[in-house]
């Protein structure tokens, strides 16, 4: 049963991914919006086809760059969903079932199962996002780097989100070292500072509690690989915090 909602989608050369991610908001949706960030694959023509509405923009940054569609929808509810997310068959009926009209909430979230190829990483999950929003009660952050709805007023719904984040653990550690160096730029933007021994001490924190507080260890190889990339990720982070430090002349 199709609502008055916005599918908000954020693009940069996702041919492979678009068609996917529409056809899964499709029946919840009565509008979908495309921001593109100037894709030079057939993104665009693919997402028009399926009746998307697509404008072109400059990638902006995560939350203004999911900010700039949500005026441009026609409807006050706006579904926040990325590319490589789809709504799973338990989403479409939970949205299905709201009464958006009488609701008292700002915003809904949903359980994100995220994989890596094939495999679904449990040690991540529920990994909880707000995605259903009212845009005139709350819309996103304006953060550069993994923004977020801002509200308080979320109901959270049992259905999940899709989320084929990773082509193999190939693309796991690419991404980690450019989430790193981002991570990185971001605290020392924010006057954070780091001493020669955070690498370690956060770096191994953040193994443990992945493998050993959400038993990633009892959970193959999926479960180990992505608990020591997540030590790993967070070591490199401080790693490069210190190197900032360091061009800037500042000592630890």
């Amino acid at each position: 049963m199709k609502k008055q909602i916005t599918a908000n989608i954020i693009t940069l050369n996702e041919e492979n991914n678009i068609e996917a991610v529409i056809r899964s908001v499709l029946p919840v949706c009565d509008e979908v919006l495309v921001v593109d960030s100037q894709s030079s694959d057939r993104t665009r023509e693919i997402a028009e086809s399926l009746g998307a509405k697509v404008v072109v923009q400059p990638y902006l940054g995560d939350g203004p760059q999911k900010a700039f569609g949500a005026p441009l929808a026609t409807n006050d509810w706006i579904l926040s969903i990325d590319a490589d997310e789809r709504l799973d068959a338990n989403a479409v009926a939970a949205i299905a079932a709201l009464d958006l009209d009488q609701t008292p909430y700002d915003a809904f979230s949903f359980k994100r199962k995220t994989f890596v190829g094939k495999h679904f990483i449990k040690v991540w999950y529920p990994d909880r996002v707000a995605r259903l929003y009212d845009r005139r009660k709350c819309g996103y952050s304006q953060a550069i780097g993994h923004a977020r709805v801002e509200t308080s007023n979320v109901k959270e719904l049992d259905a999940d989100m899709l989320h084929y984040s990773f082509d193999d653990y190939a693309h796991l550690m690419r991404t980690t070292e450019k989430f790193a160096a981002r991570g990185a730029k971001m605290l020392y933007e924010k006057g954070k500072r780091a001493s020669w021994y955070d690498p370690f001490t956060h770096g191994f924190s953040n193994c443990f509690k992945k493998l050993v507080m959400k038993g990633g260890m009892f959970h193959g190889i999926p479960g180990w690989t992505v608990s020591i990339n997540s030590g790993y990720h967070t070591y490199m982070k401080y790693v490069m915090l210190l190197e900032l430090q360091e061009k800037a002349g500042e000592s630890r």
